[in-house]
């Protein structure tokens, strides 16, 4: 696994004033007819935490159930990754297209490694946007709350890959489509019916996704959904430093789940050592269940309410980082809404990240995030090497 974003970024494209535009429903049809659809609704508005273990599978980890839906919430996107690495854009002689976007990139993660996801955003009435939706399907993840938008192009972004397969952004959303999803666009029924609800901190940057953004997770925290966040940093994308630093934060203490880089730390903490327990500890809020802190290739460390403690990672030869992070969330939320009771043991907790950390260090072997995100069978695959 490694560190999830470059501070080295550019941005092409102004974040100003927009029109509202109108959006179509996404008419491709459903991707399952089964595995979305509960037979209750939640009826406490507090996470249900206490639960009963689940049956563990052959290789120890939770079993995966079809009722464990994770809702995947945010911004959908092209990455246009050089083919060849340590190049500038300028110099990159091609890009390889390929489809992106933290939140789906976790959707896809979780899919992928037999969960039950879907995402929830808008892209562009545009080919590029379709496809988006086709990838979705193809991977098993729920899109029927995608939506397209007539007036707006889909996101793009170009990636350089630096000669350690770290990376720097320049983006494409002058706006963007997924900057203009809007509460109205929302299948509060989908959210509703998640085991857990993850999101980002970009689609809190613009009105009217950030509206959109607060609505769905209040619906999700009142529905007793599990709260996850990833803030998933990119800093060219904020007005200005104390504009992405109090955007962030701003919906810090409503999470239950909350995974941040080690770069993160000491953007939030204004500069203070990430790797200093007590820094790290005023992050935890009172309601937070869990903080994990990845460590690029030396793992992660993690912290909740009684315990604390760090697992290491898998040292693998990075071509390039783009997902990392996102796999390792997907690898973490794929157990979770399984057994969320994982929590609140210490031994099946570290099970399940070195689990996490193996997703986030295959997914940096290859290139670009969603075709680079693991199996299931792959991940266990390479646990059992690591013990051989």
């Amino acid at each position: 696994m490694a560190a999830l974003y470059s501070t080295s970024s550019c941005f092409c494209g102004s974040l100003g004033s927009y029109p509202v535009h109108k959006s179509v429903k996404l008419g491709h049809g459903k991707v399952r007819d089964s595995g979305f659809y509960f037979p209750h609704r939640f009826q406490c508005a507090t996470p249900k935490l206490h639960v009963q273990a689940k049956a563990l599978s052959v290789d120890g980890l939770p079993e995966i159930m079809d009722s464990s839906l994770v809702v995947c919430f945010g911004e959908m996107l092209i990455d246009f990754v050089p083919t060849i690495s340590g190049l500038s854009l300028a110099e990159a002689p091609a890009f390889k297209k390929a489809p992106g976007g933290a939140p789906a990139n976790v959707a896809v993660g979780i899919a992928r490694l037999g969960g039950s996801s879907a995402f929830i955003g808008k892209v562009g009435e545009d080919e590029f946007g379709y496809m988006l939706a086709d990838i979705l399907k193809e991977n098993n993840v729920n899109n029927e709350g995608m939506r397209f938008d007539p007036g707006a192009r889909t996101a793009l972004a170009f990636v350089t890959l630096r000669s350690d397969g770290e990376r720097e952004f320049m983006f494409y959303r002058n706006p963007s489509a997924d900057m203009l999803l809007q509460e109205n666009e929302l299948d509060f029924d989908l959210i509703t019916k998640a085991t857990i609800f993850h999101y980002g901190s970009i689609s809190l940057i613009t009105e009217p996704c950030k509206s959109a953004h607060i609505a769905a997770a209040k619906a999700a925290k009142d529905a007793g959904v599990v709260l996850s966040y990833d803030p998933n940093l990119r800093l060219p994308l904020w007005p200005s430093v104390e504009s992405a630093r109090k955007g962030i934060l701003s919906i810090w203490d409503t999470a239950d789940i909350i995974k941040v880089s080690e770069e993160e730390i000491s953007f939030l903490t204004q500069g203070e050592d990430p790797y200093d327990d007590g820094v790290v500890r005023k992050l935890f809020h009172s309601n937070l269940k869990l903080l994990l802190v990845t460590e690029g290739p030396d793992g992660c460390r993690y912290y909740t309410q009684e315990f604390s403690g760090k697992v290491k990672g898998l040292k693998v030869e990075a071509v390039d980082t783009t997902g990392a992070g996102d796999a390792f969330v997907a690898g973490t939320l794929s157990q979770l809404a399984s057994d969320l009771s994982l929590i609140q043991d210490e031994d099946q907790l570290r099970n399940a990240l070195k689990f996490s950390n193996v997703c986030g260090a295959l997914t940096v072997t290859e290139r670009g995030a969603i075709p680079a995100l693991p199996t299931r069978e792959a991940v266990v695959n390479a646990l059992v090497k690591t013990v051989a």
